[in-house]
């Protein structure tokens, strides 16, 4: 997925025209138009404010991963885990685990 195409589909996920993200990141809904049709390329600088608007990192709107990991509310939980001791992560892990395992099993079972 192109830098366009992931701006298309964080801008629709969070339910936001074009115009309402230009006015977040400080540039009009046209030119918010034009990086979606990948008919220009934002600077860093407005790349990194376009990030910020869609609560997204930097790297997922420029990176290759298709997949939405880059979530600022789960980066900054990652960097939280990262922090604790080792004791605590595996804490955290075995419910975690205990957590996705429950979730595939219901929907191995829907």
């Amino acid at each position: 997925m192109n830098f366009g195409s992931k701006i298309i589909l964080v801008r629709k996920q969070k339910k936001m025209s074009q115009s309402e993200l230009g006015k977040l990141a400080n540039v009009s809904g046209d030119i918010v138009g034009k990086y979606e049709r990948n008919e220009m390329k934002p600077s860093i600088e407005t790349a990194h404010r376009l990030a910020n608007a869609l609560n997204v990192t930097l790297d997922y709107l420029v990176g290759d991963s298709d997949t939405v990991l880059f979530d600022k509310d789960i980066t900054a939980r990652m960097e939280a885990i990262v922090n604790m001791d080792s004791e605590d992560k595996k804490a955290l892990f075995k419910i975690l685990d205990a957590y996705i395992r429950d979730t595939n099993a219901k929907k191995a079972y829907s």
